[in-house]
């Protein structure tokens, strides 16, 4: 079986994996479309510190072919989205529908991969860089069959993010004013949801001056390209603040720039976060005005729910997921996708295909 490993020695892509056959609760999903996201690169780049070896990719859609004892929500055959969250179902977050408070969600690594007899750890509890990976029956959503893809692949990672910091957690009304800062996958999300919340203003922020087209594209009503003085080019145009800034990059120094940027009422939403370590300062006083600060891990979203809802809009007309897609290739071409994403070369997604 094929698949992207990272280990002490890169990255590489080998046909000699095995995986484990389904216990209790548990699927095996072929895949067939696998976005590239950053959090992949921080793995390559030692931002992130994970043990190795580890078959990368996090964001993906397939086909179930094997089920193990006792899973009844899906069945072989259908085509599914995968997620992140190995959420226990149990505790009083899952069943106020808020898996991504679930303490049991973080830190548990598996390794149903073995090559060359070594045990061959899973990333983010999917592992969609390879023709087969094993994840929790609640780990995916079914999806319609006519579903492209390339564009569900998207749904589990970089969409769900970016439109569920703005549905789910700042909760834009119609009339609110947005800056997304960070015109990336999971910006270009932020701004379309904002531009579905009704929104009467969408700033977005990004120091690449070329992505202003693409973001006005997914609903930017302005857009700043900042170099230096970053807040006072955005308040130029955000005049008296904003009620929302959503911040994309994880950027430390950024938490203080969108509390700054926040007109009184204003909330922050921290969705990009930097690796371990980094430290966030600002003037208290500013929070005076009841401003908030929020972090929102993974678009605060229930998969369960979001992704059919996301489908929904996309088949109404109202996302944009097509046009995330800026190309696809070949599993083997994956350095060629990372190496895109670190010179900027792709607006939103390069998505690998394996089927």
């Amino acid at each position: 079986m094929r698949g992207a490993i990272f280990d002490h020695n890169g990255l590489a892509l080998r046909d000699d994996l095995e995986l484990r056959e389904p216990e209790a609760g548990e699927v095996v999903v072929r895949i067939h479309a696998a976005g590239v996201c950053h959090s992949d690169s921080k793995i390559l780049s030692g931002a992130t510190a994970y043990p190795l070896p580890v078959v990368l990719g996090h964001e993906g859609a397939g086909v179930i072919e094997a089920v193990g004892p006792g899973v009844s929500s899906v069945g072989i055959g259908d085509h599914v989205v995968l997620h992140t969250l190995r959420a226990c179902g149990l505790c009083a977050a899952c069943a106020s529908g808020l898996p991504t408070r679930c303490r049991q969600s973080l830190g548990v690594i598996d390794a149903p991969f073995r090559m060359a007899g070594v045990a061959v750890n899973q990333f983010a509890n999917t592992s969609v860089f390879v023709e087969r990976t094993l994840v929790r029956e609640g780990q995916v959503v079914r999806i319609d069959a006519s579903l492209p893809m390339p564009v569900a692949a998207l749904l589990g990672c970089g969409v769900i993010t970016g439109t569920g910091a703005v549905f789910n957690r700042a909760r834009v009304r119609p009339g609110d004013s947005v800056v997304v800062v960070g015109v990336g996958g999971v910006g270009l999300n932020a701004l379309q949801a904002a531009r579905i919340s009704g929104a009467s203003q969408i700033v977005a922020v990004d120091t690449n001056a070329s992505k202003a087209q693409i973001a006005q594209q997914f609903g930017a009503t302005e857009f700043v390209h900042v170099r230096d003085s970053v807040a006072a080019d955005v308040l130029d145009v955000v005049h008296g603040g904003a009620d929302h800034v959503i911040v994309c990059i994880g950027s430390a120094p950024l938490v203080r720039l969108a509390v700054d940027l926040l007109a009184p009422g204003g909330q922050a939403v921290i969705v990009g976060f930097p690796g371990g370590g980094a430290q966030a300062s600002f003037d208290m006083a500013t929070l005076y005005q009841e401003k908030s600060i929020l972090a929102c891990r993974y678009g605060s979203s229930s998969p369960q729910r979001d992704v059919p809802f996301l489908a929904r809009l996309y088949a109404e007309g109202r996302l944009m997921l097509d046009e995330l897609v800026t190309r696809t290739m070949p599993l083997e071409q994956v350095s060629d996708a990372f190496a895109a994403m670190a010179t900027g070369d792709t607006d939103a997604r390069s998505v690998l295909m394996l089927a």
